[in-house]
Order: structure tokens, then sequence, then C-alpha cells
């Protein structure tokens, strides 16, 4: 998946979490990486069938913000053009019809509720698709990536899932999705768009929902992220006095082998299953209520089993004086596979 495309996956479903602290910057980057003002704007308008109009407005106010400060700071902000004006004979239903009749795979009617039948054909997929700001494969990139950040969606996550296709998304794209998802929003969002990626491929899914708010997540580990195979995130505790760290692996997720020289660290495991080694030693399971005391001097690593997120605090005791941390080689694929 491009670049743009992921700037799209990423501002849709920051938007739909109404995340408007951190889609700011997400808008500022698309625009740094080549997206219009109009492409940005389109996503979030369109968003409003699927998340609501106050969401939408709310994100549409800080993509408004960020065009005025970029203006204020010189930056080059490409504005980009609108949509081609559409024939005088144009028949919103009609080609809204042969829109959703082409994503679902087959003709669809809402009986139950006409009006809203209506609606789906004539607007959403009519007039709003129909604007060629964005092709309708990016829409759908935009529209799975908002509803995998909607709660108790998945019936229309897997139904766009499937519609993407259709429309011209690649399987390499869609299957990117939850690890842009990952990486900029949030391990619960890439978990529902990996879950409906699955099921719509056929594919073996024994990944369990990652822990929701027993433990903080916290954010993308950006810092250490080349030490790591997978994403980990950070949410540290009291840190305005210095207190510990609670650590996130997604599955399959693990660091680096690496020493801590004139420390000592210490690992609590709060939630989900994980694996610690050290070298010349048998890997140890992690689960909640182990506690590991990693001896000073001792190469070792720790992560996610691969099948399941792990959660670990982690602080570090008896620091001396010019106490460091030496990264080292991953943990190769075919040793971290052999673990269950």
């Amino acid at each position: 998946m491009n670049i743009k495309k992921q700037n799209l996956a990423t501002i849709a479903a920051l938007e739909a979490r109404g995340d408007l602290k951190r889609l700011e910057p997400a808008i500022n980057q698309a625009l740094d990486n080549g997206l219009t003002v109009n492409q940005v704007k389109e996503a979030l308008s369109q968003l409003y069938a699927y998340t609501g109009f106050p969401r939408s407005l709310n994100a549409l106010g800080v993509l408004q913000r960020v065009v005025a400060d970029r203006e204020h700071q010189g930056k080059t902000t490409t504005v980009g053009p609108d949509a081609a004006p559409l024939p005088q004979d144009y028949d919103a239903l009609k080609q809204g019809t042969v829109v959703q009749t082409r994503l679902t795979g087959q003709p669809f009617d809402y009986e139950f509720a006409p009006q809203t039948d209506y609606y789906l054909k004539a607007h959403l997929f009519g007039d709003i698709f129909a604007r060629n700001v964005l092709s309708e494969a990016e829409r759908e990139i935009v529209t799975v990536s908002a509803i995998s950040s909607l709660e108790g969606c998945e019936p229309q996550l897997i139904a766009h899932v499937r519609g993407a296709r259709n429309m011209g998304v690649t399987d390499d794209e869609l299957h990117a999705i939850p690890q842009v998802l990952a990486a900029n929003v949030g391990a619960t969002e890439a978990w529902r768009a990996r879950k409906a990626i699955a099921t719509v491929y056929g594919e073996n899914m024994t990944e369990g929902r990652p822990n929701d708010g027993t433990w903080p997540r916290g954010d993308f580990n950006s810092d250490y992220a080349q030490y790591f195979i997978g994403n980990s995130y950070i949410a540290p505790l009291d840190s305005e006095n210095g207190g510990p760290v609670n650590v996130t692996f997604e599955p399959g997720c693990r660091n680096n082998w690496h020493v801590h020289h004139k420390a000592v660290q210490v690992l609590i495991c709060v939630d989900g299953r994980g694996w610690y080694q050290e070298w010349g030693k048998s890997p140890v399971e992690l689960k909640p209520g182990v506690v590991i005391a990693i001896p000073e001097g001792v190469k070792h690593w720790h992560g996610a089993a691969r099948d399941s997120w792990f959660q670990h605090i982690t602080y570090m005791t008896r620091v001396e004086p010019d106490s460091k941390t030496d990264w080292l080689e991953p943990v190769l694929d075919d040793v971290y596979r052999k673990l269950p």
C-alpha cells in the first residue's frame, strides 16, 4: 500500500475514533506526503455516512485548522482539484444502484427500510461515490479503516472487506490495513480489521482480542521500533515520578537480544501470554503473575507468543552510574516459530 493510501487509512480510523488529538498530526503528515486538501476533505466528508455528522464535522474542523496553520507557517499545501461536474442527465439512484451492485457482488435491496435503501443507493453510492476526488478503491480503504474503529460493526466490516476487493483494492493492500492501524491508531482497531480480513479470506485467526482497559496500552513504541520485530506500545505509569512502564506486544512481537549493563530489569507479567529467554537457556513462558528479575549483564529477549497479545510492567533496579543497554541481533523466525 502506498504512503498516500496509508495516510487515508490512518485519518479515517482516527476520525471514527473521535481522536482529534492524533488526527491533527496525521493530517499534517498526509499533506506533507502529497495528499491534497480536497482528498482529505473528501474522505472526512464521506465518513459522515459511516460515523455520523458529529465526528465528520469535528474532523473537518481539524483539517481546516491544520490548513490555516500551515499557511501561517509558510508550508506548501496543495488544495487539489475538486470533483468534476456531473452530466446534466445524471441519475443518482440509477448510478448508485450500479455501484452498490458492483460492491456487494449482487443486487441488494433493503426492503425492510425502503427509505434507508434509497439513501444508500442514491446518496452514498450515487452522489458521494460519483465524486472523482477519490477512486472507488480509495473510498473502500477509507471505509474499511473507519469501520475497524467502531465497536459492534463486524458484519458491516466483513461486508466492506469483501466489497473492497470488488472495487479494486488489492489483496496486499487489504492485508496492509491492519499493519497501518496497529502502527498509527491502536491494537484493537488493527485486530478488528485483521479478524474481518481473515474471515473473508478463510485464513486462520488464532489471535485473541487485545486487552482494552485493565492496563493502558499507550502509544506506538517508535523510539525503540528498530529493536523490535512487530509492533509494541509504551504506557508510562506515574511517569512524573519515574514510575514503571507498561509494555504491550502484539502477537508475534518480540524485542532483539539485548543486555542491560549495571542494572537489573524486572518484568511483571499482567496480561496475555509471552516468552522470556536467556542466552544458552530454555525459553520461559510468561503469563499473568509471573515475575522475572533479569540479572545484570545477561543476554536475553522477551515478547509475545505467536497467537496472543502480551503485556508486562517493567522497571529498572540496582541501577549504577553509567548503566546502559546494548541492543543486539534479532530473534530469528526459525527459532521463535518453534515456540508453542
